[in-house]
């Protein structure tokens, strides 16, 4: 009889999984009885088997987790085999074809399609993901933070290849929460455009719906650290308040606000005009690109006239996503904000809302002038690019997401780091 019961509930589940039906398999996954222990709470059709990832999956995540030296080394070489250097080419007409049954690639790719807890589902979430390049890298993305009640805007650079473009237009057609921004932009790097981009998605998130709690911004090199649940009560525990880098602004970099800048074929370059003081005499912060901020926060920069004079006035500045926001944060009336006082500065180490590893600050892990230990995989910009061997010690702190990653790169670092975080979510 137990095992009859059991087939029966299974095959309740693939029908609902097969005809759409979230809230059906919604409440079948809650059903509370003693004879399927293990079955209605693991979800295990979610979890991510051998046939979910390529030849990566014969790396020992566990091992490389730990920091076990011998399955880093395995993970090396296995990451330049051919094998795996193959399965990583994956072209941008596969997800435009995907879009042919679009149930199919939902169900294959595992893609977690109702809220696992009444708590998540209380608590939704706005995202924006910016985006130029690497399809892989932004399904992955989108794949490891989806879940129904959250919100997603997507920001396609204009200068994107149509392929990628494609591509993305297709994974967001998948899903009734995930759309493309209303105004896509040519995002300049440290130009006003990679502001304007955040900013549009910002406008369209808060205007589909009025009950997301936060804003998180994203781009697609971006992975995250805490499972969606994990999120939500970190997020709960600031009751309100923000999480972003906001210190006092660097003598050095004065010359990014002090100077007239412009764009000149597609680059930002620096004038010899100098820039009229901030308006409302607001102190100028430094930070970056990513926040976590509250609706309330996204309300102010879209509707107070303060800080509507401050984007004006940041417009023609250098870099200017790594101190409007974290201005903004220090602009009193703000909700979340704090008082800006040098006492209330806090670095990117301590917000939750990016961990990056800076090659500046990077040294021997018995270094005492070393911030963090040195980068396991390669630099871009200066930035780590993450390898298998930094896992460990990014799932050592306490921040949401970090950058980068690069499937090109090392797909074993996502690869361990997705499969960890679904089993994480499955468990809880």
């Amino acid at each position: 009889m137990r095992l009859l019961k059991r087939s029966w509930l299974c095959l309740l589940l693939k029908l609902a999984i097969a005809v759409g039906s979230l809230s059906l398999v919604f409440l079948v996954s809650q059903l509370n009885t003693d004879w399927a222990p293990g079955f209605t709470h693991k979800y295990s059709w979610l979890e991510y088997t051998a046939d979910v990832g390529g030849p990566e999956k014969g790396c020992n995540c566990s091992a490389i987790l730990q920091g076990d030296w011998k399955a880093l080394e395995r993970a090396k070489i296995l990451t330049i085999t051919k094998d795996v250097r193959k399965s990583i080419q994956i072209p941008d007409d596969y997800y435009i074809n995907a879009t042919t049954d679009c149930r199919s690639f939902k169900l294959r790719r595992k893609y977690i399609m109702f809220p696992l807890s009444k708590e998540e589902e209380d608590f939704p979430l706005a995202f924006s993901i910016i985006v130029h390049h690497k399809v892989q890298n932004f399904e992955r993305l989108l794949r490891a933070i989806y879940v129904p009640q959250n919100i997603y805007c997507v920001h396609v650079d204009k200068k994107s290849k149509a392929s990628v473009s494609s591509a993305i237009s297709a994974i967001a057609s998948f899903f009734p929460n995930v759309f493309l921004v209303s105004q896509a932009d040519n995002v300049v790097y440290a130009g006003w455009p990679r502001v304007q981009a955040d900013l549009n998605c910002m406008a369209d998130l808060y205007n589909a719906s009025t009950k997301w709690k936060y804003f998180i911004n994203l781009c697609g090199q971006d992975f995250p650290l805490k499972t969606n649940l994990e999120m939500v009560r970190m997020l709960r525990a600031l009751r309100g308040g923000n999480s972003l880098e906001s210190e006092s602004f660097p003598p050095e970099k004065k010359w990014r606000v002090s100077y007239v800048h412009q764009i000149i074929n597609g680059g930002i370059q620096r004038t010899n005009k100098t820039k009229d003081p901030p308006p409302f005499n607001l102190p100028i912060m430094s930070g970056n690109a990513y926040i976590v901020v509250s609706r309330g926060y996204v309300r102010s920069v879209l509707k107070d006239r303060r800080i509507h004079a401050l984007i004006e006035w940041s417009k023609d500045t250098y870099s200017p996503d790594e101190h409007l926001w974290a201005t903004i944060q220090r602009v009193p009336g703000v909700p979340g904000s704090k008082w800006p006082h040098r006492k209330y500065d806090m670095s990117d180490l301590n917000a939750i809302a990016r961990l990056v590893k800076w090659e500046a600050h990077e040294g021997l892990e018995d270094s005492m002038g070393a911030v963090y230990p040195e980068c396991k995989g390669t630099h871009v910009r200066q930035i780590c690019v993450y390898g298998a061997g930094d896992l460990q010690w990014l799932l050592e702190h306490n921040h949401l997401f970090a950058n980068k990653f690069d499937v090109d790169t090392d797909p074993i670092a996502i690869f361990c780091l997705e499969k960890y975080l679904r089993q994480k979510a499955l468990a809880d």
